[in-house]
C-alpha cells in the first residue's frame, strides 16, 4: 500500500535536514517514504549520483522544445531547466532545485513500481499481446528501463494537454511482433523507446504539437504515411544501441510539422 502524501512529504523534508535529524529519521521505518524510490538529499546544479539519475528519468518529459534530458546522473543546466518546468507545471516554487516539495509531488505521481500514475508497464508491453519486454534487440532490463522513461514523458505530455487522458495503442514490440505488424526494420518500438497514442479529449494535431516540448526526438502524426489515426512519439536521440536513428525526426504535415 502506498504511503500517504503528507507522510511522504514530511519524511522527505526531514531527510533534507542536517546532522542528528537525519540519523533520527533514517533509524525509523518511515525513512522509506515511497514504495518506489526515496530521495535523501536536496539536489541542485553540480550534484551527481544515482539519485540525480532517478530524478532525470522523472523529469525527462520536461526537456523543452527540441531538447532531451540525459539520464547521466549529472545535475547540469538541462536538468535544472527541466526541474523548473516540472515545478511550474505543478504549481511549485520555480527554482530548479529538487527539494522536499518537488520530491513530494514526484511521490504523489509515481506508483510503487516507479511508473507514473496514469500509465502502466502493461500499456507499453508487446504490441502483439506479450507479457514482458523480451525478444527485442537489447536486454529485457534495458527495454523495460526505456519504457519507464517513455511513460514519464507521456505523463508530462498528458499534463501539458490539461490532464487529458492518452491512450497507448502500441508500445514495445518484439522483433517477431514488429515483423508481423509491418513495422520498419529499425523501429524505436523494438527498444521500448516509442508509443503510438490517441486521445478522446485532445486532437491528434494538438498532441503532436505539444509532444515537441516533452523530450520526444521522433514524432510522426497526421499527414505522415499511415499515421492519420494516431501520433507516434519516440526517444531515438537517446538510443545508444541504435546510432543510425540518433537524430531528431518530426513529420506531421497536416499539423504544420515538417522536416527534421
Amino acid at each position: 500500500m502506498r504511503v500517504s502524501i503528507c507522510k511522504r512529504v514530511a519524511v522527505a523534508f526531514a531527510l533534507a535536514l542536517p546532522g542528528a535529524a537525519i540519523a533520527t529519521v533514517v533509524g525509523a521505518p518511515a525513512a522509506h517514504a515511497d514504495g518506489c524510490y526515496t530521495w535523501k538529499r536536496t539536489l541542485s546544479q553540480g550534484r551527481s549520483g544515482d539519485d540525480v539519475r532517478q530524478l532525470q528519468i522523472r523529469v525527462a518529459g520536461w526537456a523543452g522544445y527540441r531538447n532531451v534530458v540525459e539520464t547521466n546522473g549529472r545535475y547540469g543546466p538541462t536538468t535544472v531547466a527541466a526541474v523548473r518546468r516540472f515545478q511550474a507545471a505543478y504549481g511549485l516554487r520555480v527554482d530548479g532545485i529538487a527539494g522536499p516539495r518537488t520530491f513530494g509531488k514526484l511521490y504523489e505521481l509515481q506508483d510503487d513500481d516507479c511508473t507514473p500514475r496514469h500509465f502502466a508497464y502493461g500499456e507499453l508491453d508487446d504490441g502483439c499481446g506479450g507479457s514482458g519486454f523480451d525478444g527485442g534487440p537489447v536486454s529485457t532490463a534495458r527495454t523495460r528501463a526505456n519504457a519507464l522513461r517513455t511513460m514519464w514523458k507521456l505523463e508530462a505530455l498528458r499534463r501539458s494537454l490539461g490532464d487529458q487522458p492518452l491512450r497507448v495503442i502500441s508500445g514495445f514490440r518484439s522483433t517477431s511482433c514488429n515483423g508481423r505488424t509491418g513495422g520498419v526494420r529499425d523501429s524505436q518500438h523494438l527498444y521500448g523507446n516509442a508509443a503510438d497514442v490517441t486521445s478522446r479529449g485532445a486532437s491528434l494535431c494538438r498532441i503532436a504539437r505539444e509532444a515537441r516540448n516533452h523530450g520526444f526526438s521522433g514524432l510522426y502524426g497526421p499527414g505522415y504515411p499511415n499515421h492519420d489515426d494516431h501520433v507516434h512519439v519516440d526517444s531515438r536521440r537517446e538510443n545508444d544501441a541504435d546510432r543510425s536513428s540518433n537524430t531528431t525526426s518530426w513529420s506531421a504535415s497536416r499539423c504544420g510539422i515538417r522536416g527534421r
